[in-house]
């Protein structure tokens, strides 16, 4: 039985228009953010930085997690097709979110896109699909598409009525971007879809840009990668790889050395630390862990550094409710990542100002 016969509001909406310009996503006319594109797909840290690794990270720099791309058009509706990185469907982990987009018009949700689940299943290597979201009146609007976060993207064009305008978005308020390095909670999981993650909305509050270094499983501050964050001339760094670090034992080892390294490269741009949010799963080490993590902050501040700042993850879902933050224990749901995102807004909005 498929549902969308019984229910239409399920059906996903696909092109039929014919008056369509399609526009390549690296058109000069938009702006790309948290990704970039190279030797045929969008990616946001570079290959060869996790291969040195493993394969899995080289595999998950290629997850467009964090990637937007911003344009004003007045087109009565914004049309998609993608070529996509052909990825597995996880228990938790919805569809939309791991191979679909959410565009967001004048920072209201516009409408999302994402292939049917028979083109995941029956693609091989890449999934081909689009899809359109329609609009009251021809009007000019600020339109932010938002990425795959558990999937990649080969190929995208957009779709405008022939004729419309199509530009460049007004720059963020905050142009340097705000890097965030952590486990899969930073990447997304296990928001329902692009754009709704702590990161974005934290951003979009702030209006500023920002890149997404969240890796499931895999944050385990490795030189190289350690060595790659410096790199970035970032306006922030987010440090939350609690999770991954297989130890306390580990966690301590690397902590320390990771803010090194940064403030080495960086000498005055602010470090924010932060420990993880699912703070009462059952295990053990939380307060170990997060010791460990406030002992960077404080020996950075004794040491003289002003420009350090820790967020206690045991504060991120609140008070209220906590058991309906997560789907699992770990993963936060939109409920979870809202109130992250509320109480890491404030910090960081001091930090910018």
């Amino acid at each position: 039985m498929d549902i969308t016969e019984i229910d239409k509001n399920f059906k996903l909406a696909t092109v039929t228009e014919t008056d369509v310009e399609w526009i390549d996503a690296r058109d000069n006319r938009a702006s790309l953010h948290g990704v970039y594109h190279q030797n045929g797909e969008y990616i946001r840290m570079p290959k060869e930085v996790g291969a040195s690794v493993g394969p899995w990270l080289a595999e998950m720099s290629a997850y467009t997690a964090g990637g937007r791309l911003r344009f004003v058009t007045d087109s009565p509706y914004v049309a998609v097709k993608c070529l996509g990185r052909k990825v597995g469907l996880m228990t938790h982990v919805s569809a939309l979110l791991s191979t679909g987009f959410s565009l967001l018009a004048d920072g209201m949700l516009g409408g999302v896109y994402m292939p049917t689940i028979a083109q995941i299943v029956g693609a091989e290597k890449v999934i081909a699909f689009d899809g359109i979201c329609r609009f009251e009146g021809k009007q000019k609007r600020v339109f932010e598409l938002y990425f795959p976060m558990y999937g990649g993207v080969h190929e995208l064009y957009i779709g405008v009525q022939s004729g419309s305008v199509f530009e460049k978005a007004p720059a963020y308020t905050h142009e340097k971007p705000i890097v965030f390095y952590g486990s899969s909670i930073t990447e997304g999981a296990c928001a329902s879809r692009p754009g709704n993650d702590y990161i974005a909305h934290v951003c979009r509050w702030l209006d500023s840009d920002y890149i997404n270094l969240g890796f499931s499983g895999s944050a385990k501050a490795e030189p190289i990668v350690v060595e790659h964050l410096a790199s970035i001339d970032a306006s922030v760094y987010v440090i939350d790889y609690d999770h991954n670090a297989p130890t306390p034992e580990y966690l301590e080892k690397t902590h320390y050395p990771l803010y090194e390294r940064i403030r080495t490269r960086r000498k005055d741009t602010p470090i924010v630390f932060m420990s993880k949010p699912d703070f009462d799963n059952g295990m053990e080490n939380n307060v170990i862990r997060r010791d460990i993590i406030r002992k960077t902050y404080e020996r950075a501040k004794k040491n003289g550094d002003n420009n350090v700042y820790f967020i206690d993850g045991e504060d991120l879902f609140g008070t209220e409710d906590r058991v309906a933050c997560t789907v699992d224990k770990g993963h936060p749901n939109d409920l979870g990542f809202y109130r992250m995102a509320k109480t890491v807004y404030p910090i960081l909005k001091q930090i910018l100002d």
